[in-house]
């Protein structure tokens, strides 16, 4: 096939890297891939390894006209048998284009769940509605999460168009691999403690920073062997409360910022347990990467994040600093008396990149030929 992918950039984020881990899938499968970006220069441009990138230079949020030009000329001259965009105005471009010129089978990717628009601003709300009415005339909408498909159903896309693919793994790349972890661990660990907790997470409301560190109180007080870590980027704001907050709950013994780094794979093999603090989630990846190296999670019921853990982690309600810290003090014990599930097995019979490619390329295909959830 001639697969042409469509997102706004390759900046770092879940999306981009399940859009990139796809298109690289596909393309070691032997299909022509082409990868078509309104924006340049993103970071996980240097992670696509076989599809060709098709810079479409948008110069800003106006410049329609010229970019919709540009996008038409590229699709035109590839003639591609499936388009996948990926989220937002790049399903909106996707439906248009269908209405326009219907040499391609159109489909969507849903990457997220109970987003909520009021903090976004004007032109997110009006994508949003322009999504949800453009939705029938998508071929086929693929959900990475249950969660996020109820979601876009309740916002008025059409259920019967949906198919609901997990993200995959990559369980070569996320393995155990405790040496690599080694130096972040001697950095991140406390003097005296024994168990490294770690959130790995950008600085944005939904994770919920807030509820993670008053757990981390909460859990500390009654284990001292306790160390936490946040990884992840972020400014402004919220950036500013969270870090007040940890001073005020005094946990700057306890407590690194780590500020955003490039490689995860050190990041979980130097962790004892991941938590997941979150108000919404779709599929969060940082879960099933983490398991995926050996790491148990301590997550809340955002998302499809108890799908994922099963019977392998420990799942607690949202917004609750005492159960989350319930959860890690009993998680802290497992890990201590080795008692730990294998999370690593769950990972790789359920959730691998290869089962997520080949799942996607028969959605591609034709929709009938996967199992609609």
């Amino acid at each position: 096939m001639r697969i042409f992918f469509l997102s706004r950039s390759l900046e770092r984020g879940g999306a981009e890297r399940q859009l990139v881990a796809t298109a690289n899938g596909l393309a070691r499968r032997g299909h022509d891939v082409r990868i078509g970006l309104f924006y340049s220069g993103g970071s996980l441009e240097r992670d696509v390894d076989g599809p060709q990138l098709v810079q479409l230079g948008k110069r800003g949020r106006w410049d329609v006209l010229r970019f919709c030009s540009t996008l038409v000329r590229e699709v035109r001259t590839f003639a591609p048998d499936a388009m996948y965009s990926f989220m937002g105005t790049a399903n909106v471009l996707a439906a248009v284009l269908k209405l326009l010129w219907r040499g391609a089978r159109v489909v969507w990717a849903v990457r997220s769940s109970d987003v909520d628009y009021s903090g976004l601003g004007w032109v997110a709300a009006l994508n949003g509605r322009a999504e949800a009415r453009l939705a029938r005339f998508a071929d086929l909408i693929i959900a990475n999460s249950g969660a996020g498909k109820a979601h876009a159903v309740a916002s008025g896309m059409p259920a019967s168009r949906f198919l609901v693919i997990p993200n995959g793994i990559d369980t070569d790349r996320f393995a155990p691999d405790r040496e690599s972890g080694t130096a972040l661990r001697r950095e991140w660990l406390p003097s005296g403690c024994d168990v490294l907790v770690g959130l790995a997470a950008r600085l944005d409301p939904m994770k919920d920073h807030a509820t993670f560190l008053r757990a981390a109180r909460l859990a500390s007080d009654r284990d001292p062997g306790l160390g936490f870590v946040c990884v992840g980027g972020g400014e402004g704001a919220y950036a500013n409360e969270i870090r007040a907050l940890a001073a005020e709950l005094d946990l700057a013994f306890r407590l690194t910022w780590a500020g955003e780094l490039d490689y995860m794979e050190p990041v979980y093999n130097a962790l004892d347990i991941c938590c997941l603090s979150s108000i919404t989630e779709g599929f969060p990846n940082v879960v099933g990467e983490a398991m995926s190296c050996g790491v148990p999670c301590v997550v809340t019921d955002a998302g499809d994040a108890a799908a994922i853990v099963g019977e392998a982690g420990i799942v607690v309600p949202r917004r609750d600093p005492a159960r989350l810290a319930e959860g890690l003090l009993r998680m802290a014990a497992l890990v201590r008396g080795g008692q730990a599930s294998d999370t690593r097995t769950r990972i790789v019979q359920s959730y691998s990149l290869e089962q997520m490619v080949v799942r996607t390329e028969n959605a591609l295909k034709e929709g009938s030929a996967c199992e609609r959830v």
